[in-house]
């Protein structure tokens, strides 16, 4: 990643997505292979995106949550460009029976390499 010499910059320029899928009755073993996967690839083939975490929420089992934070607007288009995430996308109607994206514009964080500090003095 290209080191931002203002740190406001790159703190505007990265953003986020938190991403609901509602999956169909006994879909969720086979959603979280293709998701082990999809992480997989994300991870040796992404340096630009710093987060992406799936969670299952304890009172829906058939719900998945999704947070992602990338570098910036071109770390998401290569993140979709990518191999994994493409078999992902083309396998994701099988699973689902609805989908909500919500874009995040990230403020302040921490623990997450490269994502703008917690605090700014």
């Amino acid at each position: 990643m290209k080191e931002s010499a203002d740190p406001e910059e790159e703190q505007m320029s990265q953003f986020g997505l938190v991403v609901r899928f509602a999956l169909k009755p006994g879909c969720a073993e086979a959603f979280d292979a293709l998701m082990r996967e999809t992480v997989a690839g994300i991870a040796a083939h992404e340096p630009r995106t710093l987060a992406y975490a799936v969670h299952a929420l304890e009172a829906e089992p058939d719900v998945r949550i999704f947070y992602e934070l990338y570098a910036d607007e071109d770390a998401l288009a290569e993140h979709e460009a990518q191999a994994t995430t493409r078999y992902f996308l083309d396998r994701v109607g099988d699973y689902v029976t609805s989908t909500d994206v919500q874009r995040l514009h990230l403020v302040t964080a921490t623990g997450i390499q490269g994502a703008a500090a917690a605090a700014t003095e």
